[in-house]
């Protein structure tokens, strides 16, 4: 019989729960592009009409390890998200890279278009 997952959770340590925890925001903030618009309940046809490109061309976005700063925010905008870069260091500093917000929407759009 199946068990509410509440149930189940109330019976884990809180040392269980809290690592439980960390590793479902972990998992929700890593997360390759694809799975990122299928958690949007996008197509990859819906963007590619929104980027006003093919969509094999979304496909190629996707799969690819190396994009283009304008090409990644147009794809994100496209999902109706805002890309923001970060510089992360290992005593703990964080700090936001601002230097691509000043792109214009020309740049992005034609970004968005396959120049990556």
């Amino acid at each position: 019989m199946a068990k509410n997952f509440n149930e189940l959770r109330n019976k884990m340590s809180p040392e269980a729960r809290a690592e439980a925890d960390r590793e479902f925001r972990r998992l929700v903030a890593e997360m390759p592009l694809h799975r990122l618009r299928e958690a949007r309940h996008l197509t990859q046809a819906t963007l590619a009409k929104t980027l006003e490109v093919s969509q094999s061309e979304v496909s190629k976005i996707e799969r690819r390890t190396d994009v283009y700063v304008g090409t990644l925010g147009s794809y994100v905008r496209a999902m109706g998200g805002r890309l923001e870069i970060s510089a992360v260091f290992p005593d703990g500093g964080i700090v936001k890279i601002n230097q691509f917000e000043t792109l214009d929407e020309g740049e992005t759009a034609e970004a968005g278009r396959g120049k990556s």
